[in-house]
């Protein structure tokens, strides 16, 4: 648990954290997902044409997100804030008027280049940024946002596609955004001070020969294409699974309800993970975490290669839960223990695009699969195999000399 004293301390920048983790919900695709039916009778789209259209604009999402994440290198963190939220404001009233296919596309762009892509990159770099010694613990906290999201939106987005039709929930979800963009300036209250104490560190690291990295030092580092692949896995894992969850229950033998209810036991999972995660990395390192850390993933994706018996289901989810978990908090920690955070923006928006495109590409490679025969334990097995690979490579990462001589 963290300190009294460090909440009271600095517990409007982990709200803020939390704040902007919470509200990247609107560009996810557990959010937009509620909203398929409608949008897909709306203009006449079949499941494969949706589908199609969403890979198409998360992947150009990931691809303006190298350029776009830099950005908070070099802008106020405040004024960059309120801008992603007025953004995604802005493309939430959109998804409310969208009035022909390509509209829906330009909308769908945007809540991922907004929702999941901004708004999390800026929750995740201003922790890692801000916070040194407690990093992991202030990643740990903020980013329950997330499953705060989770939970709370599908009940209020049900309740409200009960009440009016989807346009409406749109607007007043656009609404209710652009009414809560102001909170940035409130959370960070008093951030100039916080932001010249950090650049005065930097200065004096820079005096003692251990400036920071720039993103394309660190593209030229072995260890971060090293690390890379194991930090795709959980997103990438997941996401393709879940999205073919109907044909995993249909192979199983399991009830849609058996699957809806054990999401329950992931998200406990998942949030007692993150929490105790980020302790653990503030004593251990990242770093030294990263070639161990996806055994959770591995067990899970065995149970689902070996399990039959309904009670596997659960078993399988809570193990992916704790494995997401666990990588909520690594994946914000491990860059700038690394690389520094002068051009943590940049190095960011680089690994969040390649996660974006990694949930992009999974789906589609796991139906190719399916579609040829492959059976939904093969497939999970590929998987295991796929953590036990991607833990070997981190193990072969070797520290930056930069971060060697600050030890």
């Amino acid at each position: 648990m963290l300190p009294l004293s460090f909440l009271r301390a600095h517990g409007r920048l982990i709200g803020f954290g939390f704040f902007m983790y919470f509200c990247s919900s609107a560009g996810q695709t557990f959010y937009i997902a509620l909203f398929g039916g409608e949008l897909r009778s709306a203009f006449g789209l079949s499941h494969g044409a949706f589908g199609t259209i969403y890979a198409a604009a998360t992947l150009a999402s990931a691809a303006t997100l190298v350029w776009a994440g830099r950005l908070i290198d070099r802008a106020p963190l405040p004024v960059f804030a309120a801008a992603v939220m007025a953004g995604l404001a802005g493309v939430s009233l959109l998804m409310g008027a969208v009035w022909s296919v390509g509209a829906l596309a330009v909308a769908l762009f945007g809540l991922r280049l907004f929702g999941q892509g901004l708004a999390g990159h800026t929750a995740g770099t201003a922790m890692a940024r801000y916070f040194e010694a407690e990093r992991g613990r202030a990643l740990g906290v903020a980013v329950l946002g997330l499953p705060a999201g989770k939970f709370v939106l599908p009940l209020l987005v049900v309740a409200g596609l009960a009440a009016a039709g989807w346009r409406e929930v749109w607007v007043v979800s656009g609404l209710v955004l652009l009414a809560l963009a102001p909170l940035v300036f409130v959370l960070l209250k008093g951030h100039g001070a916080r932001d010249d104490a950090l650049k005065a560190r930097r200065a004096a690291a820079a005096a003692e020969g251990r400036g920071d990295s720039t993103l394309g030092t660190a593209l030229r580092d072995a260890g971060l294409w090293l690390r890379l692949p194991a930090l795709l896995a959980p997103p990438a894992i997941f996401t393709g699974l879940v999205f073919h969850q109907v044909h995993l229950a249909e192979s199983k033998g399991w009830s849609l309800g058996l699957i809806a209810g054990s999401f329950t036991v992931f998200a406990v999972a998942s949030v007692a993970a993150t929490v105790a995660a980020g302790p653990l990395v503030d004593r251990l390192s990242a770093r030294r975490l990263i070639p161990v850390f996806l055994a959770p993933i591995a067990l899970s994706c065995i149970a689902l290669a070996l399990g039959e018996a309904p009670a596997a289901a659960p078993v399988f989810l809570a193990l992916l839960g704790l494995g997401t978990g666990i990588s909520f908090v690594l994946g914000g920690a491990l860059w700038p223990e690394l690389y520094g955070t002068a051009h943590l923006g940049a190095i960011k928006s680089f690994v969040g695009a390649a996660m974006v495109f990694s949930t992009g590409l999974a789906p589609a490679v796991m139906g190719v699969l399916f579609d040829r025969g492959y059976s939904v334990e093969a497939v999970a097995a590929a998987c295991a195999l796929y953590c036990l690979a991607a833990s070997a490579l981190a193990a072969l990462a070797r520290t930056p000399l930069r971060i060697a001589a600050q030890r």
